[in-house]
Protein backbone atom coordinates (compact mmCIF):
# COMPACT_ATOMS: atom_id res chain seq x y z
CA UNK A 1 0.00 0.00 0.00
CA UNK A 2 2.06 3.19 -1.15
CA UNK A 3 0.69 7.26 0.37
CA UNK A 4 -0.52 8.11 -2.86
CA UNK A 5 -3.13 5.35 -3.45
CA UNK A 6 -4.42 6.18 0.08
CA UNK A 7 -5.06 9.93 -1.03
CA UNK A 8 -6.24 8.83 -4.39
CA UNK A 9 -9.01 6.70 -2.84
CA UNK A 10 -9.77 9.62 -0.73
CA UNK A 11 -10.35 12.12 -3.45
CA UNK A 12 -12.23 9.58 -5.07
CA UNK A 13 -14.74 8.86 -2.50
CA UNK A 14 -15.02 12.82 -2.46
CA UNK A 15 -15.99 12.62 -6.32
CA UNK A 16 -18.32 9.80 -6.46
CA UNK A 17 -20.30 12.14 -3.73
CA UNK A 18 -20.07 15.32 -5.73
CA UNK A 19 -17.45 16.86 -3.54
CA UNK A 20 -14.03 18.45 -3.72
CA UNK A 21 -11.35 17.02 -1.08
CA UNK A 22 -12.34 20.30 1.24
CA UNK A 23 -15.94 19.38 0.81
CA UNK A 24 -15.16 15.87 1.91
CA UNK A 25 -13.25 16.84 5.32
CA UNK A 26 -16.05 19.28 5.93
CA UNK A 27 -18.52 16.74 5.75
CA UNK A 28 -16.43 14.50 8.20
CA UNK A 29 -16.30 17.17 10.84
CA UNK A 30 -12.61 18.35 9.85
CA UNK A 31 -10.69 20.91 9.36
CA UNK A 32 -11.60 22.00 5.59
CA UNK A 33 -7.64 22.28 4.72
CA UNK A 34 -7.59 18.36 6.04
CA UNK A 35 -6.87 16.78 2.77
CA UNK A 36 -5.57 19.21 1.03
CA UNK A 37 -2.46 19.12 -1.59
CA UNK A 38 -0.14 21.21 0.60
CA UNK A 39 -0.75 18.54 3.54
CA UNK A 40 -0.23 15.39 2.12
CA UNK A 41 3.72 16.34 2.61
CA UNK A 42 5.53 16.97 5.56
CA UNK A 43 8.08 20.45 5.25
CA UNK A 44 10.90 18.33 4.92
CA UNK A 45 9.29 16.60 1.85
CA UNK A 46 8.92 13.57 3.08
CA UNK A 47 4.93 11.56 2.26
CA UNK A 48 2.27 12.26 5.56
CA UNK A 49 -0.13 9.71 5.85
CA UNK A 50 -3.79 10.48 6.48
CA UNK A 51 -4.95 9.70 10.40
CA UNK A 52 -6.65 6.80 11.10
CA UNK A 53 -9.23 8.62 12.77
CA UNK A 54 -10.00 11.09 10.00
CA UNK A 55 -10.57 8.08 7.69
CA UNK A 56 -12.88 6.74 9.86
CA UNK A 57 -14.87 9.82 10.26
CA UNK A 58 -15.07 10.32 6.29
CA UNK A 59 -16.14 6.32 6.05
CA UNK A 60 -18.93 7.20 8.67
CA UNK A 61 -19.72 10.76 7.34
CA UNK A 62 -20.32 9.00 3.93
CA UNK A 63 -21.68 5.34 4.98
CA UNK A 64 -18.57 4.08 3.07
CA UNK A 65 -17.45 0.81 4.23
CA UNK A 66 -14.16 -0.16 4.45
CA UNK A 67 -14.44 -2.68 2.37
CA UNK A 68 -15.56 0.06 -0.45
CA UNK A 69 -12.68 1.71 0.60
CA UNK A 70 -9.86 -0.49 0.69
CA UNK A 71 -11.59 -1.19 -3.09
CA UNK A 72 -10.72 2.57 -3.84
CA UNK A 73 -6.99 2.12 -2.85
CA UNK A 74 -6.70 -1.38 -5.17
CA UNK A 75 -8.51 0.63 -7.78
CA UNK A 76 -10.89 -2.33 -7.68
CA UNK A 77 -14.77 -2.29 -7.13
CA UNK A 78 -15.35 1.16 -5.42
CA UNK A 79 -18.60 0.22 -4.07
CA UNK A 80 -20.27 -2.82 -2.54
CA UNK A 81 -21.81 -5.35 -5.34
CA UNK A 82 -25.63 -4.06 -4.87
CA UNK A 83 -24.88 -0.66 -4.89
CA UNK A 84 -24.13 -1.11 -8.84
CA UNK A 85 -27.74 -2.90 -9.17
CA UNK A 86 -29.25 -0.04 -7.44
CA UNK A 87 -27.41 2.64 -9.10
CA UNK A 88 -30.20 4.50 -10.95
CA UNK A 89 -27.35 6.76 -13.52
CA UNK A 90 -27.26 5.54 -16.43
CA UNK A 91 -24.25 5.89 -18.49
CA UNK A 92 -23.20 5.69 -21.89
CA UNK A 93 -21.59 2.35 -22.73
CA UNK A 94 -19.23 1.38 -25.89
CA UNK A 95 -16.48 -1.78 -26.12
CA UNK A 96 -12.72 -0.79 -25.53
CA UNK A 97 -12.16 -1.40 -28.86
CA UNK A 98 -14.78 0.95 -30.18
CA UNK A 99 -13.15 4.14 -28.39
CA UNK A 100 -10.01 4.04 -30.89
CA UNK A 101 -12.40 4.41 -33.88
CA UNK A 102 -14.19 7.94 -34.98
CA UNK A 103 -17.70 9.06 -33.82
CA UNK A 104 -17.71 8.21 -30.29
CA UNK A 105 -15.66 11.10 -28.79
CA UNK A 106 -15.41 14.80 -29.60
CA UNK A 107 -12.62 16.43 -29.98
CA UNK A 108 -12.30 17.31 -26.14
CA UNK A 109 -12.60 13.87 -25.52
CA UNK A 110 -16.01 13.91 -23.96
CA UNK A 111 -19.45 11.03 -25.83
CA UNK A 112 -20.87 12.36 -28.66
CA UNK A 113 -23.21 10.46 -30.71
CA UNK A 114 -26.07 8.17 -30.81
CA UNK A 115 -24.00 4.74 -31.30
CA UNK A 116 -23.32 4.27 -27.81
CA UNK A 117 -25.24 2.04 -25.61
CA UNK A 118 -25.99 2.68 -21.30
CA UNK A 119 -25.33 0.66 -18.73
CA UNK A 120 -26.69 1.91 -14.78
CA UNK A 121 -23.86 1.83 -12.96
CA UNK A 122 -22.94 4.19 -9.36
CA UNK A 123 -23.49 7.46 -9.21
CA UNK A 124 -20.44 9.25 -9.85
CA UNK A 125 -20.07 13.49 -9.68
CA UNK A 126 -19.02 14.12 -13.30
CA UNK A 127 -21.86 14.45 -15.76
CA UNK A 128 -19.67 13.81 -18.82
CA UNK A 129 -18.69 9.98 -17.12
CA UNK A 130 -18.43 7.31 -19.60
CA UNK A 131 -17.75 3.42 -19.52
CA UNK A 132 -15.89 1.23 -21.46
CA UNK A 133 -16.04 -3.21 -21.78
CA UNK A 134 -12.59 -4.71 -20.80
CA UNK A 135 -12.11 -6.99 -23.79
CA UNK A 136 -9.23 -9.48 -24.16
CA UNK A 137 -6.48 -10.23 -21.47
CA UNK A 138 -4.31 -7.49 -22.34
CA UNK A 139 -4.76 -5.81 -18.91
CA UNK A 140 -4.56 -8.54 -16.67
CA UNK A 141 -4.29 -9.00 -13.90
CA UNK A 142 -6.32 -5.69 -13.03
CA UNK A 143 -9.13 -5.74 -15.54
CA UNK A 144 -10.31 -8.81 -16.76
CA UNK A 145 -12.06 -9.76 -20.06
CA UNK A 146 -15.88 -8.07 -19.73
CA UNK A 147 -15.35 -6.06 -16.65
CA UNK A 148 -16.76 -2.84 -17.42
CA UNK A 149 -15.12 0.30 -16.19
CA UNK A 150 -16.47 4.14 -15.65
CA UNK A 151 -14.04 6.62 -16.74
CA UNK A 152 -14.29 10.51 -15.68
CA UNK A 153 -13.01 13.05 -18.20
CA UNK A 154 -13.50 15.82 -15.24
CA UNK A 155 -11.11 14.08 -12.58
CA UNK A 156 -7.81 15.19 -11.74
CA UNK A 157 -5.86 13.02 -13.00
CA UNK A 158 -2.20 12.34 -10.97
CA UNK A 159 1.06 10.15 -11.02
CA UNK A 160 -0.40 6.72 -9.86
CA UNK A 161 -3.84 7.06 -11.29
CA UNK A 162 -5.16 4.51 -13.92
CA UNK A 163 -6.04 6.07 -16.78
CA UNK A 164 -7.51 5.68 -20.37
CA UNK A 165 -5.62 7.56 -22.61
CA UNK A 166 -6.03 8.07 -26.79
CA UNK A 167 -3.17 9.26 -28.61
CA UNK A 168 -3.83 11.15 -32.03
CA UNK A 169 -3.93 8.21 -34.32
CA UNK A 170 -6.78 6.34 -32.59
CA UNK A 171 -4.80 4.13 -30.43
CA UNK A 172 -6.79 3.84 -26.89
CA UNK A 173 -5.07 2.07 -23.65
CA UNK A 174 -6.02 1.54 -20.24
CA UNK A 175 -2.46 2.42 -18.15
CA UNK A 176 -1.09 3.54 -15.22
CA UNK A 177 0.29 6.86 -15.11
CA UNK A 178 3.76 6.78 -13.95
CA UNK A 179 4.85 10.54 -15.09
CA UNK A 180 3.56 13.67 -16.98
CA UNK A 181 6.01 16.66 -18.04
CA UNK A 182 5.56 19.25 -19.80
CA UNK A 183 6.76 17.36 -22.85
CA UNK A 184 6.48 13.68 -22.21
CA UNK A 185 3.69 11.43 -20.97
CA UNK A 186 4.92 8.07 -19.39
CA UNK A 187 2.55 5.12 -19.20
CA UNK A 188 2.71 1.56 -16.96
CA UNK A 189 1.60 -1.35 -18.72
CA UNK A 190 -0.86 -2.49 -15.97
CA UNK A 191 0.18 -6.23 -17.67
CA UNK A 192 3.72 -7.41 -16.78
CA UNK A 193 4.20 -9.05 -20.02
CA UNK A 194 2.98 -5.60 -21.91
CA UNK A 195 6.08 -3.21 -22.32
CA UNK A 196 5.31 0.18 -20.38
CA UNK A 197 4.50 3.34 -23.39
CA UNK A 198 5.90 6.62 -23.48
CA UNK A 199 4.54 9.55 -25.83
CA UNK A 200 5.58 12.93 -26.51
CA UNK A 201 2.76 15.48 -25.25
CA UNK A 202 1.58 16.67 -28.44
CA UNK A 203 0.45 12.76 -29.36
CA UNK A 204 -1.79 12.63 -26.96
CA UNK A 205 -5.18 13.40 -27.38
CA UNK A 206 -6.57 12.95 -23.67
CA UNK A 207 -6.12 10.95 -20.72
CA UNK A 208 -9.58 10.24 -18.37
CA UNK A 209 -9.00 8.61 -14.99
CA UNK A 210 -10.62 5.67 -14.49
CA UNK A 211 -13.07 5.91 -11.10
CA UNK A 212 -14.60 2.36 -10.54
CA UNK A 213 -14.64 -1.08 -12.27
CA UNK A 214 -16.52 -3.78 -11.92
CA UNK A 215 -14.56 -6.74 -11.22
Amino acid sequence: MRHEEIWRALDTLAAEHGLSASGLARRAGLDATTFNPSKRRMPDGRARWPSTESIAKVLDATGASMEAFAGLITGGRALPSGAARAASRRVPLIGFAQAGTEGYFDDGGYPVGGSWDEVGLPEVADPNAYALEIAGQSMEPVFRDGDLVIVSPAAPVRRGDRVVARTLEGEVMAKELARRSARRVELKSLNPEHPDRSFDLAEIAWIHRILWASQ
